[in-house]
């Protein structure tokens, strides 16, 4: 298999697009679309802080290099959240984070979950009945907060994620096959910033999980293989699962699928719900100060307050 623009071996060839490159044009060719996505899609300027969120994997350690290399202003956020489960795969990641920005010249901050709130996220799952019966969620719920706050106590205008086109297939799949019209609303490769919230963009969202690992591969970056043991048994990885049989048999189905539904919300002739004529009322949650709609306690800090509701319920004496 020859490169197609100079003759040389390939390292991948990709169906969907009918195209095979070389290491060197590979790269070049990834680098360039990203900045074709930022653009098109008006993510962020070159006078913009762009707060990258790094898991030590293949994705998100791939966005930080690229704009790296294509002169932004990006620093890391690495949350550690103490899932350790006889892998060490937070420290392991967070070692790998480190060791790239190190090599690189690059500022990361990490967030260190335990340290901050005394318990692990595998903790906090198994003493809630909320993570008990889904982990992710109580993961996700921690990450997202802890990433939007992190933005903008730091000072960042973006928080920029590596989520690829699989993810947001997938994603997009889950919403359609349970008519979930609140969450297909809000999907999209640019979320604006509002009163509280960062703006945040996904700049990964139109390459495939191949793709980013190949970049990965062939730029030399040490990332973290194994997959995060809350994964298993996953829906996102069932979907993901039946997307990559149906992409074998029709190449480019699922970029076609995510591009025509978001052309096709953006024109208007896929009508979903609208955010409401009168806008929610938001107030500052009394503990952390991030908006909520909540009367009391935003639903990060009620998942640590049940935390201590339950630990003071199985610490009171009977009688």
């Amino acid at each position: 298999m020859k490169c197609m623009k100079c003759n040389e071996r390939a390292v991948i060839r990709m169906r969907q697009h009918r195209l095979a490159l070389c290491k060197d044009h590979y790269i070049e060719w990834f680098v360039q679309q990203t900045q074709r996505f930022i653009e098109k899609y008006h993510m962020f300027t070159r006078d913009e802080k762009v707060l990258v969120a790094v898991s030590g994997g293949k994705d998100s350690l791939a966005l930080w290099d690229v704009l790296w290399q294509l002169g932004y202003h990006a620093e890391g956020l690495y949350i550690n959240l103490g899932i350790d489960e006889g892998l060490h795969y937070s420290n392991e990641s967070e070692r790998l984070a480190r060791e790239f920005a190190e090599q690189r010249g690059l500022v990361l901050h990490v967030i260190n979950v335990e340290q901050a709130h005394g318990e692990t996220v595998p903790e906090i799952a198994r003493r809630t009945r909320r993570g008990r019966d889904k982990p992710c969620a109580v993961c996700g719920l921690i990450k997202r907060h802890d990433m939007n706050q992190a933005a903008l106590e730091l000072g960042f205008n973006v928080l920029a994620t590596a989520h690829n086109l699989d993810d947001e297939v997938a994603f997009l799949f889950g919403n359609v096959f349970h008519w979930n019209l609140e969450q297909m609303r809000r999907q999209a490769p640019i979320l604006p910033e509002s009163p509280g919230f960062a703006r945040k963009v996904k700049p990964f969202c139109r390459f495939s999980e191949r793709e980013t690992a190949a970049y990965s591969l062939v730029r030399g970056i040490a990332y973290i293989e194994d997959e995060c043991p809350f994964a298993e048994g996953s829906k996102q990885l069932l979907y993901k699962d039946l997307l990559n049989r149906l992409e074998e048999v029709e190449p480019g189905a699922k970029l076609r699928f995510y591009l025509g539904f978001i052309e096709a919300r953006d024109s208007g002739q896929l009508v979903l719900p609208r955010e409401e004529e009168v806008p929610l009322e938001l107030h500052p949650c009394p503990r952390c100060g991030q908006p909520t709609t909540s009367p009391g306690l935003c639903a990060y800090c009620r998942l640590f307050e049940r935390e201590s509701l339950e630990a003071s319920e199985t610490q009171r004496p009977s009688g």
